[in-house]
């Protein structure tokens, strides 16, 4: 007879998941007509796949009603296995292989093992089973264990399993840290049942006792090279089962639980003084939000998915029933919530390990042990492990500055913060008032956190994770844990914001004095510290609102920064960057810093060369802050440029910066570089072009073209056309420089010939000449945002060159290449197109803000090239999804668009190009 008894609450009753009465009455009624043992066992696969469709149907309707309840979810799959399981067991040894006098070596019992074993099954986990035999195994064991497996690989279980003797399992724990944690967690099912109790007495008394230091070294040694292979916590496509602050960082804490206190349930550690209520019930939130999440992601794929990605993560926050809020998007509010509890498994895996430190249970690096000099600490410390701890809790809570001044003291002495400390703050938070915030002594000792000891990152991600940061400051709460939902932010917010601070101490510190040798000069000449570091933690302040966060962010800045003790002046300048620390990032990379006019209107704005400076380090930090990779040479060209352009014109005034002053020093600096020519030949060159040519490329690309123009009068060839490409090291980029005959299309054409050999362009400039060519600068990078490899450079010249002379045709070709990956289509980017006629002295400005795809920027200048558009300079900003295209042009008479009609009428072309590329890229 088979009894299945579910472990605790299922999602819906026990029998409409797997009703074992009725399958057994079906099973014998079939048999009864059947005696050949094939077609036995295929009767039970079938009736079992009728059971588990079924089973399986039910479960995942009960979870779409209470998506939250993942706990009875995994025991409702448990069970619905068990009953497989034990049903294939039965069938195996009672029909299949009866055994009328069993000898005492042909016993068998059927264990599941690891998370089978612990009862925690999401929809798509694997069933792990031991098959336990006495001695070595039998024939009839090998039969009945073969069958058993046909029966569970045809019902599409993922099985993985191992047939061993007890003193086999005792000899392979002792060699493998992995076996011995699956049978750290083995469950009878079926089978002999005093054979698998002699295995679980034997395990305890030969195999865990005496080993747990070794088994919590192994334990952590393991989630440290997780974690490292995984990422940070804060990652924005997080592993749910391995990644920081997941499911498997839960798993080791019950692991080791289990192993040293033979608990069956995590709720034992709050007798034995491991948690308090309240922890735990901490522990049981996180774990129970945890396995919905990694639930539904199964339920969704149809498979066992444990990474988080962005087009996933809207389908789960849509399952577990999150809505829009005020300027953030239903996704966001899901991902914050989820960050959140990361960072509380974090905090709990912390208590637990240090509560077995104080139990002698977890060593201490030998090392450590014998070169640790215990440092001094001040008054009202003490030092527990090496460690900082406080030394009477009464005493310390009765100064609520003390909740600030233990962090100080952690940094003074280079010391970790002990568990229990943190503990402490924790649980008193609510000292933390009105009246502290506005104390002198509590805004100095905040501000020499960031200001003093060179590694304001520890106390601070420290304060944030502990809650101290919001209390202090509680602007910042709304920011905790916040994720932005696009690819261009590797972080969440104050994450981002803590990565931010990281980079100024390094630049500070002279750790980055080669790859920014500008910010690092910048704060060698000195500059208000106070003001950047406040400036810094409070830049993204108001993200997440309906409002422009930079305008909401400064009236934020504007009370906190008096309240963390800054004056009236400081103040001022903090609110300043605040609502400008977006403006030199977006002149630089959306605007071309070649033409005066961006300049001028950036000097004007910034209007000292103080707040130029201040401004400069801030973008730098905060570019640099996005994400392992969004830095590089592109970026940094274009602010040190536009730094050196504007500090120029600061000191010695706006009319330094006309055109015919630059123009000069180009054609100057271009005859010195060409002294072999004929002067004949550099009057023709210097002669040729108009101003915008000389002040929009630097000298190497100004001889490369004086260099391909002679090569084209040489040919006599009118059909001619020159392709050089170059990698321009400085700017991470490929320089690809066209020179041929100027004819109306061309910049399309050779934006479509890039974009079909898989080329990003990241700028690119358009000059006509007198004489009747049309000289292209275009900077270009690979997939991967890199420039491309000289060894491709031959093949990539002859492809573009088929490409423009018509052998190959652009559009055709790129319909089936400008797809966007599945998991990039749930990012959402409303199109907007400006028209600016302010931004330059001779061209209107378009500015598309849209999603990025491949060859969309074939598409818009395509479209412009139909309406008779002539395009001088593209400026392109990537940011992640998004995408700046900013056009340079004029009309066909080589006038501004400063008709409305004439707006209103590209504006529809460029929108009905990008919704058509739109509608291309995801059919």
């Amino acid at each position: 007879m088979l009894t299945l008894t579910p472990k605790g609450e299922l999602i819906c009753p026990a029998d409409e998941i797997f009703d074992s009465t009725a399958i057994l009455v079906q099973l014998s009624e079939a048999f009864e007509n059947i005696q050949d043992n094939a077609a036995r066992r295929n009767e039970t696969v079938r009736i079992l796949r009728d059971a588990q469709k079924a089973g399986r149907k039910t479960i995942a309707d009960a979870f779409a009603k209470r998506p939250f309840d993942a706990r009875p979810l995994t025991r409702s799959y448990t069970y619905l296995t068990d009953g497989l399981v034990c049903t294939a067991m039965q069938v195996a040894g009672t029909y299949l292989h009866p055994l009328a006098t069993p000898t005492q070596g042909e016993k068998i019992a059927v264990l599941a093992v690891g998370g089978y074993g612990r009862g925690e099954m999401a929809p798509a986990s694997d069933v792990d089973l031991l098959f336990l035999t006495p001695y070595k195994i039998t024939a009839w064991a090998e039969s009945v264990i073969e069958s058993m497996l046909y029966m569970l690989w045809d019902l599409r279980l993922k099985v993985g399993h191992s047939s061993r003797t007890i003193k086999d399992c005792l000899r392979l724990g002792t060699e493998d840290f992995t076996i011995r944690t699956a049978m750290l967690e083995q469950r009878y099912l079926a089978g002999d049942a005093a054979l698998a109790e002699e295995l679980d007495n034997r395990l305890k008394t030969e195999l865990f006792k005496g080993s747990e230091r070794q088994f919590i070294e192994a334990k952590l040694q393991e989630r440290d090279e997780r974690h490292h292979k995984q990422g940070e916590r804060y990652m924005v496509e997080p592993n749910v089962k391995e990644g920081k602050g997941g499911l498997r960082d839960l798993q080791s804490l019950y692991w080791i639980a289990k192993y040293i206190y033979g608990v069956q349930d995590v709720a034992e550690l709050v007798p034995l003084g491991l948690f308090e209520p309240e922890e735990f019930s901490t522990f049981v939130e996180a774990e129970e939000f945890l396995w919905a999440v990694r639930s539904h992601l199964h339920l969704l794929t149809g498979r066992a998915t444990e990474q988080l990605t962005f087009d996933l993560q809207v389908e789960v926050a849509d399952r577990m029933g999150y809505e829009d809020r005020a300027g953030r998007r239903a996704v966001e509010v899901f991902m914050q919530r989820y960050f959140r509890e990361a960072t509380r498994v974090g905090e709990l895996t912390r208590i637990f390990l240090t509560k077995l430190e104080a139990s002698h249970v977890k060593g201490a690096a030998l090392l450590e042990r014998i070169f640790r000099r215990r440092p001094r600490v001040k008054a009202g410390y003490k030092v527990v492990h090496g460690r900082l701890d406080v030394a009477d809790a009464k005493k310390f809570l009765s100064d609520k500055l003390n909740l600030l001044r233990l962090f100080e003291e952690g940094l003074r002495t280079g010391m970790l913060i002990h568990p229990d400390a943190m503990r402490l703050v924790t649980a008193n938070l609510n000292l933390i008032d009105d009246d502290m915030r506005q104390n002198k002594e509590a805004q100095r000792i905040f501000l020499d956190l960031m200001l003093k000891h060179g590694n304001p990152e520890r106390a601070l991600r420290r304060m944030n994770e502990l809650g101290v940061l919001s209390a202090f400051l509680p602007e910042f709460e709304h920011i905790v844990a916040m994720m932005q939902f696009n690819m261009y932010h590797s972080y969440t917010v104050d994450e981002h914001t803590i990565q931010t601070i990281v980079n100024l101490a390094q630049i500070e510190r002279g750790e980055l004095v080669e790859s920014l040798p500008l910010a690092s000069s910048i704060l060698k000449r000195g500059v208000d510290r106070r003001v950047l570091y406040v400036a810094l933690l409070l830049h993204d302040i108001a993200k997440g609102r309906p409002e422009d966060h930079s305008i909401l962010g400064a009236q934020i800045a504007r009370k906190v920064a008096p309240r963390l003790g800054l004056n009236k002046s400081d103040s001022e300048t903090v609110e300043w960057l605040v609502r400008y620390h977006l403006l030199m990032s977006d002149m630089a990379q959306k605007r071309d810093i070649s033409d005066p006019r961006t300049v001028r209107d950036f000097a004007k704005a910034v209007k000292t060369v103080k707040r130029l400076d201040l401004l400069t380090v801030l973008t730098v930090c905060d570019i640099r802050g996005v994400g392992p990779n969004t830095w590089n040479n592109w970026k940094a060209t274009l602010l040190r440029a536009l730094h050196a352009e504007t500090k120029r014109a600061l000191e010695t005034g706006m009319e330094d910066l006309n055109r015919a002053n630059r123009g000069t020093e180009a054609k100057k600096a271009l005859r010195s570089a060409l002294e072999d020519w004929s002067k004949a030949d550099l009057k023709a060159e210097t002669g040729r072009h108009y101003a915008p040519y000389w002040q929009g490329l630097n000298l190497s690309t100004h001889i490369e073209f004086a260099k391909m123009l002679r090569a084209l009068e040489h040919s006599g060839d009118p059909g001619a056309m020159e392709i050089h490409l170059h990698p321009d090291d400085d700017r991470d980029a490929t320089r690809a420089c066209f020179a041929m005959a100027d004819h109306p299309g061309i910049f399309a054409r050779i934006a479509g010939a890039l974009a079909l050999v898989g080329a990003n362009v990241v700028d690119a400039r358009s000059y006509t000449t007198k004489d009747g060519y049309v000289t292209d600068a275009f900077w270009i990078q690979d997939a991967e945002g890199h420039p491309f490899e000289a060894s491709r450079l031959p093949r990539l010249t002859q492809m573009i060159q088929k490409t423009l002379k018509g052998e190959v045709v652009a559009r055709d070709a790129l319909k089936s290449r400008d797809k966007i990956k599945k998991r990039e289509r749930a990012f959402d980017v409303p199109t907007h197109i400006i028209f600016d006629n302010d931004g330059s002295e001779i061209y209107t400005i378009i500015e598309v803000d849209t999603r990025d795809r491949p060859g969309l920027l074939y598409d818009l200048t395509r479209t412009l090239a139909a309406a008779n558009v002539y395009i001088a300079n593209a400026v392109i900003a990537t940011y992640g999804e998004q995408v700046v295209d900013a056009f340079y042009v004029k009309d066909m008479f080589g006038l501004k668009y400063h008709s409305e009609s004439k707006q209103r009428g590209l504006e529809t072309k460029l929108r009905k190009a990008i919704t058509e590329g739109a509608e291309r890229a995801i059919s």
